[in-house]
C-alpha cells in the first residue's frame, strides 16, 4: 500500500535532501512544456499538479541552503503557476494552524504579484487569443482542481490519506495527508515512515474522491426510495452472508462499520443472528438516525470513525464497500476472530462469496 521510501541526505546547495533536485528539475521541465505545448490542458494540469507537489513541498521546507536561491525559486514558481508563492505560503500555514490569516503586503508579496501581472499583461498584449482562450480557462480549471483536491483531503471534517503507490510516486507522497498534518515539517521522503494507522484513508486520490458519493452513496439513497431495490439488496446480500456465517466461529457480538443509509447488513444479521448483540459504528449521524428507523430492537450505535484499536471485543466485524480506512491492513490483520469485508467482485481474499454480478460485489471472510 505504501509508496517507496526515499532517503537522500542533503549535499551542496540543497538544505534538506538531494532528492529535492528532482523537484527543481521537474519545475524546469514544467516551464519548458508550457513553452513547447502551450495549451489549456497543460496549463490546468500543471497548476494543479505543481501546486500539490513542488510548490507544496517548497513552502513547507524551502529547498536551498541559500536564501537568495529560495527567493529566486519562489519568484519562478509564482510566474510559472500564476500564484504568488508568499500569499500561498501564508494561506497554507494558516490552514495547518487552523486559523484565518489576512494577507499582508510585503516587498516579497508585491514583487511576486507584479511578476504574475506583468506576465499576464505581456501574454494579453502579444498573444491575446492564447491568453483568453487557453491560458485563462486552463488557469481557472487548475485552481478548481486544487480546490477540489483540498476539499476532499478534509471531507466530513476529517483529514484523509490515500496510500496508492502510483499516486504517491507521481505526487511525491502527497497521499500521506494524515501523516503530513501530524508533522507538517517532515520532508516528503520521510512521510511513508510516519504512517499513522489507523486513520481515515480512501482508495481514491483526493481529486477523484467524489466518485464515492457519485456511486455508492447514490445507490444507498436510491434504496431508501425503492422497495424493490431494497428487496433485491436484502435477498442478494443475505444469501452471501448465510454462506459465510457457516464458516465463522460462534458469534455473540457484531460490529457493523458504516451501516449506510439503507442498513441492509444490520437487517440481515438481525434475522440471521437473533441472539447476537449488534453494534453500529458510523461517523455519519444521519446514517445512524436512518438505520434506527429500520430495526425492530434496541441497537447500540457509536457515532465515531471506526478504530480497530478502540472498537474491539467483537466476534465479527463487517466492513462496508465504502469503508474509509486501510482495507488491506484489515485483510492482513483481522480486527476480530472473523471479519467480513464488502469488496469489488474481482478482489477475492480469504473465503469469498459473490453477492451480485450486477452490483459487481462480493463478501470476503478473513479469520485470525
Amino acid at each position: 500500500m505504501s509508496a517507496p521510501t526515499i532517503t537522500v541526505k542533503a549535499r551542496g546547495i540543497f538544505r534538506h535532501s538531494r532528492a529535492d533536485a528532482l523537484l527543481v528539475a521537474l519545475a524546469a521541465v514544467h516551464g519548458l512544456v508550457l513553452i513547447v505545448w502551450p495549451s489549456m490542458p497543460v496549463v490546468a494540469i500543471g497548476v494543479w499538479w505543481n501546486s500539490n507537489t513542488i510548490s507544496h513541498n517548497f513552502i513547507h521546507r524551502p529547498f536551498f541552503r541559500s536564501p537568495r536561491l529560495n527567493l529566486l525559486f519562489s519568484w519562478y514558481l509564482s510566474a510559472l503557476l500564476g500564484i504568488p508563492q508568499s500569499l500561498w505560503r501564508a494561506r497554507h500555514q494558516a490552514h495547518h494552524a487552523g486559523i484565518r490569516r489576512r494577507a499582508q503586503l510585503s516587498p516579497q508579496v508585491m514583487i511576486e504579484v507584479c511578476l504574475v501581472l506583468c506576465l499576464w499583461g505581456t501574454m494579453l498584449a502579444t498573444a491575446p487569443a492564447f491568453f483568453l482562450q487557453s491560458y485563462a480557462p486552463g488557469y481557472l480549471i487548475g485552481l478548481a482542481l486544487c480546490a477540489l483536491h483540498g476539499h476532499y483531503e478534509h471531507a466530513r471534517g476529517a483529514t484523509v490519506s490515500h496510500y496508492g503507490k502510483l499516486y504517491n510516486l507521481l505526487f511525491f507522497n502527497d497521499g500521506y495527508h494524515i501523516e503530513h498534518h501530524a508533522r507538517p515539517g517532515a520532508h516528503w521522503t520521510q512521510l511513508p515512515q510516519r504512517l499513522k494507522p489507523p486513520g481515515p484513508a480512501s482508495r481514491w486520490p483526493a481529486v477523484l474522491r467524489w466518485l464515492d458519493a457519485l456511486t455508492l452513496d447514490a445507490l444507498e439513497r436510491w434504496a431508501l426510495r425503492s422497495r424493490s431495490l431494497q428487496r433485491f439488496l436484502l435477498k442478494s446480500h443475505e444469501q452471501a452472508f448465510r454462506r459465510l456465517l457457516k464458516e465463522a466461529p460462534d458469534i455473540h457480538r457484531v460490529g457493523i462499520v458504516g451501516g449506510g443509509l439503507f442498513p441492509r447488513t444490520l437487517l440481515i444479521l438481525e434475522r440471521l443472528l437473533p441472539e447476537a448483540e449488534l453494534v453500529i459504528i458510523d461517523a455519519s449521524g444521519e446514517s445512524i438516525r436512518v438505520a434506527r428507523e429500520f430495526v425492530n430492537r434496541p441497537i447500540e450505535c457509536i457515532n465515531e470513525w471506526y478504530d480497530p484499536m478502540r472498537h474491539d471485543g467483537f466476534d465479527l466485524v463487517v466492513i462496508p464497500l465504502a469503508f474509509i480506512g486501510d482495507r488491506a491492513r484489515l485483510y492482513r490483520h483481522p480486527a476480530a476472530p472473523a471479519v467480513i469485508i464488502h469488496d469489488w467482485i474481482w478482489r477475492r481474499q480469504g473465503t469469498g462469496v459473490v453477492v451480485s454480478r450486477v452490483l459487481l460485489k462480493r463478501l470476503n471472510l478473513v479469520k485470525r
